[in-house]
């Protein structure tokens, strides 16, 4: 369980240390250094640098616009940036480059590719993510939000939810329902459709910390070309599940990275706050250390593996069962060791609802406060810890299925 780092991967690593000691102040600490006014400012630039350098869609091919680095090299990035404490890019690149890029440089035709690909490279399209709906979240087969072809353009009428982004964003990737008369899976397409559009209304979702990072989003009769569609009509849950692995990205060691810088911090409160002779909280912060240094071995697990080509396939599910559980009791423990502060939390506010490299300081309570709440939903979005189990159950330990009912919204006659 060694990912064997290269010579030349290390070569590459002090390039990119050199980067960032050049591009960064000398007393930067992570993005809670900067008040929230500052904070998309600084993200707009940063992500200007990283291009700039050819550190952005490193995974891209060269004849794509990326960068074609390795695997290892990617993984040398992603290690050094989360060290650091700053993003990849923007708030939404992970949907622009990572997930849609990527898909349609598997799945889109030539012309998709040279339109859509560059106009993500340079920022002028900035795109969200359509999957969700208020009754197909975990059973997203289900969807019911429909596109009926008109001529040369798609029809979409529909819902989604928890769109992460959504406000920042001008395009959407969409699955539609594109035939209600087969089986809920064959009847899928993905779309591609502009949000700055009559018919498209986004909404803002204000969570507990007053953060707005989700929206709704309506369409009625919203329009996108009928060549708009990547993969072909009624093939879009391909598609769609190939977008979930590059879900993924190539973090897989990073996880480990942040959740201990975070555990270092909260270490920190605790000393200054005179807790850590606590039996009590000491037994637990052992806990947090056993369980980041679990997640550190996994990363390093799925390096080895992928560099021995190995793809990770449904025992994803375990990290993400491992980081969100983690995530609630250590936060949790915060607000134990934090007290009846946390009831009135003062200082500056953490970048993010549930950022693990946001928190500027070790000692705001607000930060902590903010983390605490930020860590409540993980354990339901992109999967929740019950379907993660079932994932395991079913997929990696071979048990029997649950039943299966393909009746839904968008036929009611169809069975299994």
């Amino acid at each position: 369980m060694d990912p064997n780092y290269t010579p030349e991967a290390e070569a590459f690593r002090q390039k990119i240390q050199a980067f960032l000691a050049e591009n960064l102040p000398s007393d930067w600490t992570g993005m809670g250094i900067l008040a929230p006014e500052e904070r998309q400012n600084f993200i707009a630039d940063w992500r200007t640098k990283l291009a700039g350098a050819g550190l952005l869609a490193v995974a891209w091919p060269v004849e794509d616009g990326g960068a074609g680095l390795s695997l290892l090299e990617r993984t040398v990035l992603t290690e050094e940036l989360a060290k650091a404490g700053v993003p990849a890019g923007n708030d939404n690149d992970g949907f622009s480059i990572s997930m849609l890029g990527h898909t349609l440089i598997e799945w889109g035709t030539e012309e998709q590719k040279k339109r859509f690909l560059p106009r993500i490279l340079d920022g002028t399209d900035v795109w969200s993510q359509g999957y969700s709906e208020p009754n197909s979240g975990s059973d997203l087969a289900s969807l019911a939000t429909r596109a009926m072809l008109d001529g040369d353009e798609w029809i979409i009428n529909g819902q989604k939810i928890w769109t992460s982004g959504g406000h920042r964003a001008n395009w959407i990737f969409v699955l539609c329902r594109t035939d209600p008369t087969v089986r809920k899976q064959a009847g899928i397409s993905f779309l591609l459709c502009p949000l700055d559009q009559p018919g498209v209304e986004v909404r803002p979702i204000v969570n507990a910390a007053g953060h707005h990072d989700f929206n709704e989003v309506f369409f009625t009769d919203a329009r996108a070309a009928k060549d708009n569609v990547v993969g072909g009509i009624n093939n879009g849950w391909a598609v769609a599940n190939t977008l979930l692995a590059y879900e993924r990205g190539d973090d897989a060691t990073v996880t480990g990275i942040r959740h201990a810088e975070e555990l270092d911090r909260l270490i920190a409160v605790a000393r200054q706050k005179g807790r850590l002779d606590d039996p009590g909280i000491r037994q637990r912060l052992a806990w947090c250390h056993s369980k980041v240094q679990i997640m550190r071995y996994q990363g390093m697990r799925l390096v080895t593996n992928a560099l021995n080509g190995y793809q990770q396939g449904p025992e994803s599910s375990l990290n993400k069962l491992l980081w969100s559980e983690y995530h609630q009791k250590l936060t949790e423990l915060a607000l134990d060791i934090i007290g009846a502060e946390a009831m009135t939390p003062s200082g500056r506010d953490a970048a993010s609802g549930a950022g693990l490299d946001d928190i500027g300081s070790p000692y705001s309570s607000a930060a902590w406060v903010t983390n605490f709440i930020g860590a409540r939903p993980a354990t339901i979005y992109s999967g929740s810890s019950e379907i993660q189990r079932n994932i395991i159950g079913e997929r990696v330990l071979g048990m029997p299925r649950e039943p299966r009912n393909d009746t839904g919204p968008w036929n009611e006659t169809v069975r299994s």
